[in-house]
């Protein structure tokens, strides 16, 4: 492996000069990386000739695409990171204000008519696929992930109400949301329940004109009040006064901060506090009090749930993304540090013998970081692209009234999506850390910013369900409720196709033999769970997380192996790319498979583990054993 192979993604970085304080990690789009997945590995532009929006999605299109939107992350967005995370948000007189340019960065984003990208034409937006959304979402999300919230929130909002309002509710909101100049919440967490929604309290009294009295209190609420939009639009889970009890008894509903047309009028909604948080300071997480709000039902009565829960796959993979641009950032952090950083002589003879001893990247230790970095960033943005193609085959079911298609493309969906959001935000925290352990006490260090993007990492793997959730819904729901291991098998036949495909190349056999091997362990351990599951329901349970994180690493192994087919094919025949960058890819698949890879081994052995290990003790003898000394 030459040095080339860490440089790819940075190949215009600035050289950064060490004293006592260290430059801040410099955001750089990785276009090329991205150009190859779309282009060379997933053949984007076949994709949308099949998609009854993607006709605008031409070549020329996406590229001006990708383009436009890296010069505004790198140009204007990027450059509030830091800023924004040590001014952070600011609650006064009933009032949120974001930090010093943020307000000027909303509105050149909405200039550019970013937000209704991927948004029907008939209510001001571009109409163009959802992938192309979560590709801007990435450059976003990676140059600024507090500042990417923003706009992020309000496409959930934007997502229910096109799927479930009225046509009035479409001209009253969903408009002024897709132009950007009104942002939009979804309301789920109270104090007294989270993940299970079934205890939501907060009411929603009806009145005589249709509309409803909500009342009630929400936490954790991400863009919940802000200074960047006129309005901000709630979407908001209430019960009514005869609600049953537990899920099937809650609505939805959209409750605005000002009602259309009585803007700076109060409606009954504000914000309570701002949660301090260890990171993401620039997103404003409010409680947000609703005091006899005027709101209106979206959707059934009673059926709030199933309406909120639309468009879940596609957001958890905008979460999932968020693992990805905490390694990307990360390592371009590391990377520039670690070439020009002195430290030590490599073990196998100087490399750089006039300098006062070798940079940090001649060490392996220091190379195992970094190639971790670069194969989780990679890797991991391999995985979401490929999902995003299924978001958009889901879209194209609801655009051409065909549910048994948009059912199938969700179903498909729901089966990667844990996985994703599971097993990416887990290794793009990891990556983080990694990215502070490679400027050594440096990283610790605030002004250097690698350590403020592992706090901004930490909430990925808790929000939008934790990795337990993720877990228990990929093993418990999809797995074996909802297919009994067929999501599995079907999945892994990719693997097992791939292997059979290249088993006589002999750059390619390694992968090959090794995914053939994983395909067949991967259900195997569906297979054992299952059965053991069947007596032991605990075993769901304390399998899930080692299930999820093994079905993690195969996947993300599948994806790695396509990248190096793929580069084992242009550097043969020629590509888009120089031949360094395809070597490149080869060789990161190569790590991946050598340094990685066996941790899935680990996770498997552990899931097929008894429970009692981890369920005979009680309740009261853990706490116990936890205060030994005072008993």
């Amino acid at each position: 492996a030459t040095t080339e192979i860490y440089t790819l993604s940075l190949h215009d970085a600035l050289p950064i000069f060490f004293s006592r304080v260290i430059a801040m990690p410099t955001y750089k789009a990785p276009v090329r990386d991205m150009r190859f997945l779309m282009n060379e590995v997933f053949d984007f532009e076949s994709h949308y000739k099949t998609l009854p929006n993607g006709e605008d999605a031409t070549p020329d299109m996406v590229e001006a695409i990708v383009g436009e939107m890296a010069k505004l992350c790198e140009n204007t967005i990027a450059p509030l990171y830091q800023s924004g995370d040590e001014e952070g948000c600011k609650l006064e007189d009933g009032v949120v204000t974001t930090p010093k340019g943020f307000k000027e960065a909303y509105n050149e984003f909405v200039a550019g008519g970013w937000q209704g990208l991927s948004h029907p034409v008939e209510v001001g937006g571009q109409g163009l696929p959802m992938s192309l959304g979560l590709i801007k979402q990435e450059m976003m999300a990676t140059a600024n992930w507090s500042f990417s919230m923003y706009p992020g929130l309000s496409l959930g909002a934007m997502n229910t109400i096109q799927m479930h309002g009225t046509e009035q509710q479409h001209q009253d909101y969903l408009v002024p949301l897709t132009e950007g100049t009104w942002g939009g919440t979804m309301c789920l967490t109270e104090p007294q329940c989270g993940t299970d929604l079934g205890q939501v309290k907060t009411k929603a009294e009806p009145q005589k004109d249709g509309s409803y009295k909500i009342s009630g209190t929400k936490i954790f609420i991400s863009s919940g009040d802000h200074d960047l939009t006129e309005n901000i639009v709630h979407i908001v889970l209430a019960r009514l006064p005869d609600a049953p009890k537990g899920t099937k008894g809650i609505s939805l509903f959209i409750v605005p901060k000002y009602l259309p047309g009585k803007i700076g009028e109060d409606n009954g909604v504000s914000c309570g506090s701002l949660e301090k948080k260890m990171g993401i300071k620039a997103s404003a997480t409010c409680v947000i009090n609703f005091d006899e709000a005027t709101g209106f039902l979206i959707g059934p009565e009673h059926g709030g749930l199933e309406c909120m829960f639309t468009f879940m796959n596609s957001a958890r993979i905008g979460t999932a993304m968020q693992g990805v641009a905490h390694a990307e950032l990360s390592y371009q952090g590391a990377l520039p540090y670690a070439k020009e950083r002195k430290s030590m002589r490599a073990l196998s003879g100087k490399k750089e013998p006039d300098a006062i001893a070798d940079s940090l990247i001649h060490h392996g230790d220091v190379r195992r970081m970094l190639l971790k970095q670069k194969a989780i960033a990679e890797g991991g943005r391999a995985m979401i692209y490929y999902a995003a193609q299924y978001a958009d085959n889901m879209i194209a079911g609801m655009l051409e009234d065909d549910m048994k298609k948009y059912e199938h493309w969700d179903s498909e969906l729901g089966f990667l999506t844990p996985i994703l959001k599971g097993f990416l935000t887990e290794k793009g925290l990891e990556a983080a850390n990694e990215g502070m352990q490679v400027f050594g006490g440096h990283g610790y260090i605030k002004e250097h910013g690698m350590e403020q993007i592992a706090r901004d990492a930490r909430i990925s793997t808790l929000y939008e369900g934790t990795t337990g959730i993720q877990a228990l819904d990929l093993l418990g729901r999809k797995v074996l409720l909802s297919s009994r291991g067929k999501c599995v098998r079907e999945f892994s036949k990719k693997l097992v196709d791939f292997g059979t495909k290249n088993l006589r190349d002999p750059k390619l056999r390694p992968f090959a033999w090794k995914l053939l091997k994983i395909a067949a362990e991967w259900n195997y351990l569906t297979t054992r769970i299952m059965l053991v599951a069947a007596k032991d329901r605990d075993m769901v349970s304390t399998a899930s997380y080692d299930f999820l994180m093994y079905s993690g690493y195969a996947m993300m192994a599948y994806f790695w192996a396509l990248q190096a087919g793929v580069a084992s094919d242009k550097l043969e025949n020629g590509g888009n790319e120089p031949a360094e960058f395809y070597k490149a890819k080869l060789a990161t698949a190569e790590f991946y498979f050598d340094r990685m890879l066996p941790s899935a081994k680990g996770h498997a052995e552990a899931a097929l583990k008894p429970t009692k290990s981890t369920m005979q003790m009680s309740a009261e003898e853990i706490g116990r054993a936890s205060c030994r000394e005072r008993v």
